[in-house]
């Protein structure tokens, strides 16, 4: 296996709330996404989201097809989703907002591992390749989200890929 541990930051002139119900409705994300070309909802979940389970299916600029499962584990409307992955990658991903003046700031934080052996392979030879697709594909999202809420991307950025020991 190889792991990942990649953060993403969002500036975006939109109110929070706004900002969160787009993220939290999930089967949309394709309209505005580009590079996701499907989410199927499996189970809906109680009335805060928690346990709703989709399959993500992403078209990667390298060209790579990658397959996952989400299950929400934890919302805090309207500043935290979390959700547990499995599948082509697993680990977690948390999307945490915070209101600042009238923006929101998003942070994305994921930290998965490989777990088809052939990824884990391609993934410790190409790391450099992996993170570069992980990023443009976010900055796909900021900009697809700005414009689907008609509204400034005030800033993008990646963070430094934070490491931490890989499993074997």
């Amino acid at each position: 296996m190889t792991a990942f541990r990649l953060d993403t930051r969002w500036l975006l002139e939109a109110p929070t709330e706004v900002v969160f119900g787009a993220l939290a409705d999930s089967l949309r994300w394709p309209e505005w996404w580009h590079g996701l070309t499907e989410v199927c909802q499996h189970r809906a979940g109680d009335e805060y989201g928690i346990g709703r389970t989709q399959r993500f299916v992403w078209r990667s600029p390298l060209g790579y097809r990658l397959c996952f499962d989400i299950r929400i584990v934890r919302v805090e409307r309207p500043c935290l989703i979390e959700g547990v992955a499995s599948g082509d990658v697993a680990g977690i991903g948390r999307w945490q907002l915070r209101e600042e003046g009238s923006s929101t700031c998003v942070h994305y934080h994921w930290q998965v591992h490989t777990v088809s052996p052939w990824m884990s392979l391609v993934s410790r030879m190409a790391r450099p390749l992996i993170v570069w697709n992980h990023r443009i594909l976010m900055r796909r999202g900021a900009k697809g989200l700005a414009r689907y809420l008609d509204c400034p991307l005030i800033d993008h950025r990646h963070e430094r890929e934070s490491r931490f020991r890989e499993e074997t």
